[in-house]
């Protein structure tokens, strides 16, 4: 059964930072933003209809105020106001500590995914155009036995795909990123093949004009790497 999570919590689109754009770090990645970073590719109209990838849900360290943060994949999101997308969520909030799996499809609110989700747990998520409007959402938790799956109504550009640690959106504002460990993601595909990536794909997260997240270099192969907590 699906339930509907917190509605002030949403997941949106990438929201750039131009004003952090010229200093010495983010100058040897792709992008900086408020709310994202990781990596994404993009391409014309129509480009992808697969993604896929693997990741480490990282462990939530305490903080005096409510905190928060996801990890997932998905596709458009990037320069545009549409966004299918699954994942994780990892938060501290009133003293305790949250973990869950979700899905959303924007504009709508996120739907938490009611099956065990724990620090450490080694998830896989997959999103496949099945039609022209119906895709499939697939996510599993390898370490504890489960998958989910859901198909849903999307049409968006599909001109972006991406594997993102973010700040969620909480009451209309990006909440302040989680103190979260470093978070591993792997065998990231397109499309069914590796996506290649490198730096220019990558962006770091900068709030209040300060980086509190960088991934590091690809992979040889180019379809994993790691998205570190700055403090």
């Amino acid at each position: 059964m699906n339930i509907k999570h917190n509605p002030l919590i949403v997941n949106h689109r990438c929201l750039t930072d131009k004003s952090n754009a010229s200093n010495r770090q983010s100058s040897v990645f792709g992008w900086s933003s408020k709310n994202w970073s990781g990596y994404t590719i993009t391409g014309r109209k129509g480009a992808f209809n697969r993604i896929s990838g693997e990741w480490i849900v990282p462990y939530v360290k305490p903080t005096h105020k409510s905190t928060y943060s996801s990890a997932w994949i998905g596709i458009d999101g990037f320069k545009n106001s549409d966004l299918i997308q699954t994942g994780t969520g990892h938060e501290f909030v009133n003293g305790i500590a949250r973990y869950y799996a979700w899905w959303e499809i924007l504009p709508d609110n996120e739907t938490v995914i009611p099956l065990s989700v724990h620090p450490g747990d080694h998830m896989k998520g997959t999103i496949t155009k099945i039609s022209h409007t119906k895709w499939s959402i697939t996510l599993r938790n390898l370490s504890r036995n489960w998958t989910f799956r859901t198909l849903q109504r999307y049409t968006g550009p599909q001109t972006s795909a991406e594997w993102i640690m973010e700040a969620p959106e909480v009451d209309g504002s990006i909440t302040k990123l989680a103190r979260v460990c470093t978070t591993y993601f792997s065998c990231c595909r397109i499309n069914g093949k590796r996506p290649k990536l490198t730096l220019s794909k990558g962006g770091i997260m900068v709030q209040n004009n300060i980086t509190v997240a960088v991934p590091s270099c690809p992979s040889y192969r180019g379809d994993s790497f790691n998205i570190k907590r700055i403090y």
